[in-house]
């Protein structure tokens, strides 16, 4: 049970935390944002082009999307689990990895939006885990917020923000506020943006939307990576004195972090040799998604979720 008592005597230092600022767990969150980003503007590129289905690249982007937004939604959980003990440094550290997230699963959105349209079950997971995503990181901004506004010692925990009074602040938290701020009503806007691009059946300037979004997620990445290296003590230096430097260390959990990064290398490889099959994409940027004549047909090219609406009649069938 959390005690008031810890809001009221401040500690001359904190303890680091490996398992959530970790050089693994911070290298495992960069390494897979960049690779995804990166797949994500290949298949833009190469669908600008005409010249490729890149169907390796979709998968490896598949997975790795996956796998970023399920680590950022789980390090959220364990943040906000631990709010009576984490410090404002590491629960910042943890919701700049999930603006990382997001800017990833949207660039992936935008990359694979065929693919999720074309399949309900894959469309509506999305957007669960977007939401889930959403929230979380809407939770953990409003804590960042209140600690900047509230002036919180760096070494009392994050919980404490409620229970401290305005405290002296520094020069510059009048601009740490707007950020956070504009942070967060980012975060809101590319969510709505994103659900509404996944279920809009007529895009003839689709690749304007997918070339322009992913040059404003770049730089959302690039800006998050940048601040969570300067200010972490794993690759940076920290503005707090932290006991002991854990978080430098290389120990079994962050090696798995970053070996974990094999995993989409392994699907790559099934595919060359044949093993996994993945569909080709549509070029929907030419072709409608939903046709008149194709209106009762279960294999049209968005497949709507047969649950409600119209296309209950798909069961009919």
């Amino acid at each position: 049970m959390f005690d008031s008592q810890n809001c009221t005597v401040v500690p001359d230092d904190a303890r680091t935390d490996p398992g959530v600022a970790g050089a693994g767990i911070l290298l495992s969150f960069i390494i897979t944002a960049g690779l995804s980003i990166v797949l994500s503007a290949v298949i833009i590129l190469y669908e600008l082009r005409g010249q490729s289905k890149a169907k390796i690249s979709r998968k490896m982007l598949q997975s790795m999307s996956d796998q970023q937004i399920i680590t950022g939604i789980g390090i959220q959980c364990v943040g906000l689990a631990k709010m009576t003990t984490m410090i404002p440094y590491h629960f910042f550290i943890v919701w700049m990895l999930s603006v990382l997230s997001t800017a990833t699963h949207i660039a992936t959105l935008l990359a694979l939006v065929n693919d999720f349209r074309r399949d309900w079950v894959l469309r509506w997971l999305r957007q669960f885990l977007m939401f889930v995503n959403l929230v979380l990181s809407c939770v953990s901004g409003i804590f960042v917020l209140m600690s900047v506004m509230k002036g919180l010692e760096p070494t009392l925990p994050i919980a404490c923000v409620w229970r401290v009074d305005d405290r002296p602040k520094p020069d510059d938290a009048a601009l740490s506020v707007a950020g956070t701020i504009a942070v967060l009503a980012g975060n809101c806007i590319v969510f709505v943006l994103g659900v509404w691009y996944l279920h809009s059946k007529r895009q003839p300037w689709v690749k304007t939307v997918q070339v322009f979004g992913l040059v404003v997620l770049v730089a959302i990445a690039v800006g998050s990576t940048v601040r969570v290296i300067l200010m972490s003590q794993a690759f940076g230096d920290p503005d707090l004195p932290l006991r002991g430097a854990s978080e430098k260390d290389w120990s079994f959990g962050q090696l798995l972090s970053v070996l974990l990064l094999i995993m989409p290398l392994i699907s790559a490889v099934e595919i060359v040799r044949g093993e996994m099959k993945v569909p080709s994409p549509l070029p929907d940027d030419r072709k409608p998604l939903f046709h008149e004549e194709e209106k009762h047909n279960v294999r049209q090219s968005f497949q709507p979720n047969p649950f409600w609406g119209s296309q209950a009649s798909l069961f009919k069938k």
